[in-house]
Formats: structure tokens, C-alpha cells, sequence
């Protein structure tokens, strides 16, 4: 059976400093992320017993279950790429960088990127609990929304791709920021990896027929 496995990160721990410091990026990855990968794997194996001896008793705690740690590993995969060191992420992403269409896009979509920024960080900043920010590509309308996360796979768009995701759960930020989340959100800003988010952005749109929808 396929397993999933934890990616390496793309930098080294002390590359995102000061923004988010090397024990945050070490913990965070390899206590974190490693725990979501071990959970979809462990859940996989649980429904698989399931199935062989037709036992389905635990079936909503373990679909629960695997949506949960299978999102929690994808949206961090994502989170690691979206972000570089301070000297070459940030700002706002422009025609010059080469990432003119993403920057047309959230234009586009929200009006300026100062609209943008200002709903993307609301959106993080007051998630309730445990959650995601999240800048998605939605399929149907072919324009960019942003999504407010519960744990790592609540209200979220079906078929909507996310191309720029901020984690707000506690561990992300507390041993640096303490209970400021909104600081930390803010920050991020400074670490952003508009190339990566502008190669993810061009590989939604290309997605033809992602939802197969009724005529």
C-alpha cells in the first residue's frame, strides 16, 4: 500500500530567522508534520483492517481521522514551499519578478493587493482555534479566493486549490510570538515565496475539467 512521507525542507532550519526561528522550523517540521504523516499512514492501515474483516464500528472516527492528518501533511508540504528567507521573499509579487499574472490575478480578484493582504491576514489571524489561512484558485469561477481554515481540512471550497497557505495553530508561533498571533501573521508577509505561489497558481488554472459538474 502507498504510504506518505514526510518532505524534506527546502532550507535550512535558520534560513526564515528572524521571522520564524530555526527551534520553531525544527520542531514544527520534524515533530509536527512528521505526526500528520504517521497519523494518514496509521489510518490507512486502520480502514484496511476494516475492510478485511468487515468491522465498520470505528468507520466516522476514522474517516475523521484521515482527513484530518491527510490535510494537516498536505497544507504543511505546501507551507514549507511557500515560504523563503527574508532577503528574497516578500513585498508583493510584481511583472518585474515574473509573476505578473498572479499579481493580475489578485488584482482581479480582490480589487488591489492591499485588499488582498488585509483579508488573507483577518483571515488568519481570527480563525478560531486551530487553523489555516489559505489563498485557493476556485475552478469554476477561475478567480482566487481566500479560505478560513478550522483544524486543517474545515470550510473549505470543494475543488478549490490552495496556492499560499499561513498556519495559525499555536505551534507555528508560540515559542516566538507567544499568544500574538496577529504578529506573527504579519510577519509572515516578509517570508513569502511569490515564485513558488505564481508556479502553483499557473498549474491550478491549467487544470482543465477538475469538477465534472452536471450540465
Amino acid at each position: 500500500m502507498p504510504v506518505y512521507t514526510l518532505p524534506e525542507l527546502p532550507y535550512d532550519y535558520s534560513t526564515l530567522a528572524p521571522v520564524i526561528s530555526p527551534e520553531i522550523i525544527e520542531l514544527h517540521h520534524d515533530k509536527h508534520h512528521a505526526a500528520y504523516v504517521k497519523g494518514a499512514n496509521d489510518t490507512l492501515e486502520q480502514l484496511a483492517e476494516a475492510r478485511d474483516k468487515e468491522s465498520w464500528g470505528a468507520i466516522n472516527g476514522l474517516e475523521k481521522n484521515l482527513a484530518f492528518h491527510l490535510s494537516g501533511h498536505i497544507l504543511h508540504s505546501i507551507y514549507w514551499q511557500n515560504m523563503t528567507g527574508p532577503k528574497d521573499g516578500g513585498g508583493e509579487p510584481l511583472a518585474r519578478d515574473g509573476v505578473g499574472e498572479l499579481a493580475d490575478a489578485i488584482t482581479e480578484s480582490f480589487g488591489a493587493f492591499a485588499n488582498f493582504k488585509a483579508q488573507l491576514t483577518k483571515a488568519s489571524a481570527t480563525t478560531q482555534g486551530s487553523g489555516w489561512g489559505v489563498l485557493a484558485y476556485e475552478p469554476l469561477s477561475g478567480r482566487l479566493i481566500v479560505e478560513q481554515v478550522y483544524d486543517h481540512q474545515g470550510n473549505v471550497g470543494q475543488g478549490s486549490t490552495p496556492i499560499l497557505v499561513f498556519d495559525a495553530w499555536e505551534h507555528a508561533f508560540y515559542l516566538q510570538y507567544k499568544n500574538q498571533k496577529v504578529d506573527f501573521i504579519e510577519a509572515m508577509w516578509q517570508v513569502v515565496n511569490w515564485q513558488d505561489v505564481a508556479r502553483r497558481y499557473e498549474a491550478a488554472k491549467s487544470r482543465a475539467d477538475v469538477l465534472l459538474l452536471a450540465p
